[in-house]
Parts: structure tokens; C-alpha cells; sequence
């Protein structure tokens, strides 16, 4: 790992995604080998919109490294309200923590903000943006499952606003795989995305559809989404899609048995709580794989942070 940042998947190459993945197994194998590494360095956390798994993982895995977190809170107990920038606030807690996480509303905000700071800076999404994180314990849970090379996987949802699916989306393209985007009409990936994804991928391994149906039983992993009401700027819009490619048991008859099921979560109703019985879930094994990754990435940054290369991009990664 060779960067001061982790804005993007983009940024990532196939050398970087394996060396953060083999080290989490490494440390899922043994966590004790690291639990003093960072006695004493501090994570801070500064989270604009709400979170669970993201925020506390990553408390999680500082703590487990023998560091701490010092967290801003919510926005309305924190100068933001008051009218700060998120450049100041950013350059104020640079002064208190050896390390930032960001999670911001405005598609953008983590790029922006890292220009302001010369501690890590860690993207926990940026609205409809990326969330490099989340990706990389979603590689790490579909690795374990199912293998990074020769796969075929279906992305269903929210396509559109999703930033867990646009920055999964850019980071298999590392990899030996087929991608299928299932998704209403009006919630299809951005066209940039897709542009962006033939540029770096052949085009016969990108595919779009509307129903999960026609490529279900090619598929070794499925990812699902949730549709997000929050990033819709228009209610009747997000209530024309609502509720829609929601799967259960009756659904995944025609799957293979091995299929992996996924999703980022929260979930609402888009995956049936009997799936969660059957061998297809590995959703809540996926958020249980953040702490792992989390801490790998983490020890990876604080540890190259301030010698000598860092804050390049990594030997073959995706230009910005």
C-alpha cells in the first residue's frame, strides 16, 4: 500500500486489494499477533450521516489495535451547526488524531477534504459517491465464498445512488469477472460509470438488465441493495420504485446451491428474513468481515504513514 489516502476503489490496483485481503486473514487467523500495534494513536471519526456498522467497525478495529477513537459526534452537538467548513473541521481534528475517517452527504466531500489534512484519510462514503472500505471487506467476503477470478456476479438495486455498488463495481474490475447490473429503469448506474467500466474492463463483462430472472442461475454471487429513500430528490420518484426486486426463497429456486447472497445493509425488504436460514446468506458474515479488513487497513496506513513514497498511487491502479 503506497498511499497517505483512501478516497477511491479507483485508486486501488490488484496489488493493493490482495495485500490488504491477505493480511485481514491473517489477522482474523490470529488478532492477538497485532492487539498493542497502535497503543496510544487515535482515530478520529466524522460521520455527517448516520451509521452502524461502518462507524463502529472501524472503532472496533482501532481498539483491537490498542489505539482509541475520539469522535465528533452528531452534526447538530458540533461546530457544523454553528456553520463551520468541512475543510476547518477537517484541519481542527487533524491536530487530534493520527488518523481520519469521513463519512459526508455531498458526492465528493472525502477528495475535498483530504487536501486539507496530512494524516490518512479514510472515505466512509461520500453521498452517492464511493465507500473503498465497504468494498474491500465486500472482496474479502465474496474471496472467501466464491473466489476473485472466473466469477460471475449480479449487483441488484439501487444502482444509481449507490456508492457501495459504483465502488465494488470499479474494484472488480481488477479481476477475472462478469458483472450484471439489475436494476428499474430509472435507477440504472450512472452512464459515467458504465463508460468507465468498458474502459477498464471488455465489454462482454459488463451487462445491464431489469430482470434478476434471465442470469439468476449463472451467477455465483448475487449482491443486493437497498433502494435508498434518503437519496432521492423527489419522493414520487423513489415511491415508483419502491419495493421492488425484493428476493426470497421462492425467487432463488433457480440459483445454484452454492450461490453467495450479499448486501451492504441495512436491508428493509429487499432480502426475506427465511433467506437468512439458508446457506445462501453471507450478509452478516460480510459486515462481521469489517472489523478484520478494517484493521488491516488501518495498520497498513498508520504504519506507512510519513515514510518515504507514501501518498503515490500503487503500481498499476486506476488513474482519478
Amino acid at each position: 500500500m503506497r498511499h497517505d489516502h483512501l478516497i477511491t476503489s479507483k485508486q486501488l490496483s490488484r496489488a493493493d486489494i490482495e495485500t490488504v485481503l491477505d493480511y485481514a486473514s491473517e489477522i482474523a487467523a490470529d488478532p492477538s499477533a497485532v492487539a498493542d500495534k497502535h497503543a496510544g494513536r487515535l482515530l478520529g471519526l466524522l460521520f455527517f450521516e448516520p451509521s452502524t456498522r461502518t462507524k463502529m467497525s472501524f472503532e472496533t478495529a482501532m481498539k483491537r489495535l490498542g489505539g482509541d477513537v475520539v469522535d465528533m459526534g452528531s452534526v447538530e452537538s458540533s461546530s457544523v451547526k454553528k456553520g463551520e467548513t468541512l475543510a476547518d473541521t477537517v484541519r481542527v481534528i487533524e491536530g487530534y488524531a493520527d488518523a481520519i475517517v469521513l463519512r459526508h452527504p455531498k458526492q465528493g466531500s472525502a477528495t475535498m477534504a483530504s487536501e486539507f489534512v496530512d494524516v490518512p484519510l479514510l472515505n466512509a462514503g461520500d453521498g452517492a459517491g464511493h465507500h473503498p472500505t465497504q468494498t474491500l471487506l465486500d472482496l474479502y467476503t465474496i474471496r472467501e465464498n466464491a473466489g476473485l477470478d472466473d466469477l460471475t456476479i449480479g449487483i441488484m438495486g439501487d444502482l444509481k445512488y449507490g456508492r457501495t455498488v459504483h465502488s465494488l463495481a470499479y474494484a472488480l474490475t481488477n479481476f477475472d469477472t462478469r458483472q450484471h447490473f439489475i436494476s428499474p429503469e430509472s435507477l440504472r448506474l450512472p452512464r459515467e460509470v458504465v463508460y468507465d467500466l468498458h474502459q477498464q474492463q471488455d465489454r462482454a463483462g459488463i451487462r445491464e438488465h431489469e430482470s434478476l430472472e434471465e442470469i439468476l442461475s449463472s451467477l455465483d454471487v448475487l449482491y443486493v441493495t437497498r433502494i435508498q429513500r434518503e437519496r432521492f430528490p423527489d419522493e414520487n420518484e423513489y415511491q415508483a420504485v419502491a419495493g421492488e426486486y425484493q428476493i426470497d426463497a421462492e425467487t432463488l429456486e433457480d440459483a445454484r446451491e452454492d450461490l453467495t447472497v450479499m448486501h451492504p445493509l441495512p436491508r428493509v425488504d429487499e432480502i426475506a428474513p427465511e433467506i437468512d436460514r439458508t446457506d445462501h446468506a453471507a450478509y452478516f458474515e460480510q459486515a462481521h468481515n469489517g472489523v478484520p479488513v478494517r484493521m488491516a487497513l488501518l495498520d497498513l496506513l498508520l504504519s506507512n504513514h510519513g515514510t518515504d513514497g507514501v501518498g503515490e498511487l500503487g503500481e498499476g491502479g486506476h488513474d482519478e
